[in-house]
């Protein structure tokens, strides 16, 4: 009868309750630091709000882990996180990066605001398919991943107007080619290395926006080194693989 009690969504204690509706707080917390970022790019605070950014990221990063130690889809059946990280995902990935590339001078008067449609519509349609991610548990077509884009072409890179729009438009139509990008967290074929590349990467990340702007070459060049690695995994996970149709 306790079984059946507990996968019923209930009985359960109040402090596994207040465990659960914690987890809810922490996913929620991440339209706070979404809201910060926005009142930097308004300062044109780039470095800050990239900071912003950077923690809603890492908030989006570690709630589902909490969300599996403590059980919430029982504690708490009648509510749903995930329309909470969705909202928030979206202002954080697309909608928000969209406005710190408009604001942040690295386009063209007259290219920004064709880039920022592209980049919105595009991730619109991404959230929209029903396939976002494979059954083996890889995102179909390039991710809605724009904060890190907008990280690159700023902090990392130094090219021209033009090759950021191109660079834009490029990754927005690999929104709708339907190649196989790895989620690291989940993913089972190179679990491990996805997973080790993944902390390196947002752990340099971190350390390029705490230095800018001073630049480090070095910590520029493993930036930049992850991102190839990735997208190494992306042309054999989508051509080289048993798994590809």
């Amino acid at each position: 009868m306790k079984g059946k009690a507990m996968q019923g969504g209930g009985p359960y204690t109040l402090g596994q309750k207040s465990l659960a509706w914690s987890v809810h707080a922490l996913t929620s917390s991440g339209v706070i630091a979404a809201f910060l970022a926005i009142l930097a790019i308004h300062e044109h605070e780039w470095r800050l709000s990239m900071i912003w950014l950077l923690v809603a990221f890492f908030i989006d990063g570690i709630d589902g882990f909490f969300a599996r130690l403590f059980k919430v889809k029982e504690v708490l059946p009648f509510f749903d996180g995930k329309n909470i990280d969705y909202v928030i995902d979206f202002a954080t990935y697309a909608i928000i990066p969209a406005f710190f590339l408009y604001e942040c001078g690295i386009l063209s008067d007259s290219l920004r605001f064709p880039a920022i449609v592209s980049m919105l519509m595009v991730s619109a349609y991404y959230y929209g398919k029903s396939g976002m991610v494979s059954d083996d548990l890889y995102f179909i077509g390039f991710p809605v991943l724009w904060n890190l884009v907008a990280f690159y072409l700023y902090f990392v890179f130094s090219w021209s107007p033009l090759v950021n729009f191109t660079s834009i438009i490029i990754l927005s139509i690999l929104h709708v080619i339907p190649l196989k990008y790895i989620y690291p967290s989940r993913t089972p074929r190179f679990r491990a290395l996805n997973v080790t590349v993944a902390i390196i990467e947002v752990s340099v990340i971190g350390m390029i926006v705490y230095l800018y702007p001073q630049k480090n070459s070095w910590l520029s060049l493993i930036a930049i080194a992850a991102v190839i690695y990735f997208f190494a995994i992306t042309i054999i996970s989508s051509f080289f693989t048993k798994e590809h149709n």
